[in-house]
């Protein structure tokens, strides 16, 4: 009976351990979850390979910046490109030169932001006022508190029908997949006529309807979330271009773990007197 004992003993003992591997297996890999509310850490786009933006005095690195909200939704050229901005063909450049005569004149035909319309991708990326994750199996969302902006990837492995591809949108059709704790998003179907490729206050790249975007993105730091992005444009870039951006997850009961409404209506342009908006396909 004693030896009986021993062995139902040394059973339930072994289905114990075999619980726990199987629990730790799955804990380990079941993807890691982003859902939350999260404020940009650095505005400036860092190339693959650089660190990010160094903190300011007295700041930590990582540490959330206060940033000011920018005053056009993007610089006017005055400056000429930055030496990171994205490469872009002669008839592409051609396009740039155009916009950035426009806008240091002083119209807003082409600041599309200010006409209340969405930061298009992977512009809206740049979150420059925070953004919000809400994670479940088969979809995550990005909800951009500029200009309300959204995005949806889908995580069911559907891909993109051909009436989707047909119908470009400012976010374009986002669909991704796990490689670890790493999410690979790719995105495609972006309107090219009212968005540039760089985010608010951070440039004016006119892109064309062939653009795609590819991000990979994961915890760096148990509340630090990181992007890489790849934007690849046969017509409009000489070569892919490459960008970091990096959040902080704002933790709850903080006062600053929430992301507010940002209504810009159709028509505000007129009220403020910044003129009527213009389509990139008008710019020669």
């Amino acid at each position: 009976m004693r030896t009986i004992a021993v062995l139902i003993l040394n059973s339930a003992v072994l289905l114990d351990l075999g619980t726990l591997r199987a629990q730790d297996l799955a804990t380990r890999t079941m993807p890691p979850d982003f859902s939350g509310v999260y404020a940009r850490v650095n505005r400036t786009p860092v190339r693959q390979g650089q660190a990010a933006t160094p903190p300011v005095a007295g700041q930590q690195q990582g540490q959330v910046q206060q940033l000011a909200p920018p005053r056009r939704s993007n610089a006017d050229g005055t400056g000429g490109r930055a030496p990171d901005a994205p490469p872009l063909t002669p008839e592409y450049m051609s396009k740039w030169q155009a916009v950035s005569k426009s806008r240091m004149s002083g119209s807003y035909e082409h600041d599309y932001t200010a006409h209340c319309l969405p930061p298009g991708m992977p512009g809206m990326m740049s979150m420059p006022y925070g953004m919000e994750v809400v994670q479940s199996k088969d979809k995550i969302i990005f909800f951009s508190e500029m200009n309300d902006a959204l995005r949806r990837v889908y995580l069911d492995g559907r891909k993109p029908s051909q009436k989707v591809l047909e119908d470009p949108t400012f976010a374009g059709y986002s669909t991704g997949h796990w490689e670890g704790d790493t999410l690979v998003i790719d995105t495609v179907a972006i309107l090219h006529t009212k968005s540039f490729i760089e985010g608010s206050g951070e440039g004016f790249s006119p892109h064309s309807d062939a653009m795609t975007v590819r991000e990979r993105i994961r915890f760096i730091e148990p509340t630090l979330l990181e992007d890489r992005i790849t934007v690849t444009d046969p017509k409009a870039l000489t070569k892919p271009w490459e960008t970091v951006k990096t959040y902080r997850k704002l933790l709850p009961g903080s006062g600053r773990d929430e992301v507010r409404e940002s209504a810009c209506p159709e028509g505000l342009s007129e009220v403020q007197g910044i003129g009527k908006i213009k389509s990139l396909d008008d710019v020669k």
